[in-house]
């Protein structure tokens, strides 16, 4: 039986899920879709969403109707941007990057670039 490309990524996903759940740190996890992406900080213990952000929210589909559409670098970068304000004002200023088993790459990459930049530590 051969894994699909999504099982393939989901069991990536698990194995670094796992060795975060070892360092008692809130988790910055991303998903993307063909047409957004969406960035959450979920607590340590795994319960609770402290903050979001995604191309889905009204004030960035304003910013990205200038930009183009949400499955993009750019749209990536204004959430990368909006995740580290949003969890800076909750109070967190360090997380552990959890990528969902996505390549550092592109989209992804741009996100996490962008939260670096804004001033969240990983």
């Amino acid at each position: 039986m051969s894994l699909t490309k999504n099982d393939q990524r989901l069991r990536r996903a698990r194995q670094t899920r796992l060795r975060i759940a070892t360092q008692r740190v809130a988790r910055l996890t991303v998903y993307r879709s063909n047409l957004h992406i969406y960035a959450s900080v979920i607590s340590d213990d795994g319960e609770k969403v402290l903050a979001s952000a995604s191309t889905a929210e009204k004030e960035v589909r304003e910013a990205l109707w200038a930009a183009g559409k949400g499955g993009n670098a750019s749209a990536a970068t204004i959430v990368g941007k909006r995740i580290a304000e949003k969890a800076r004002a909750a109070g967190i200023d360090s997380v552990a990057f959890d990528r969902a088993g996505y390549a550092f790459h592109g989209r992804v990459k741009a996100l996490a670039e962008a939260a670096r930049e804004a001033g969240l530590k990983f």
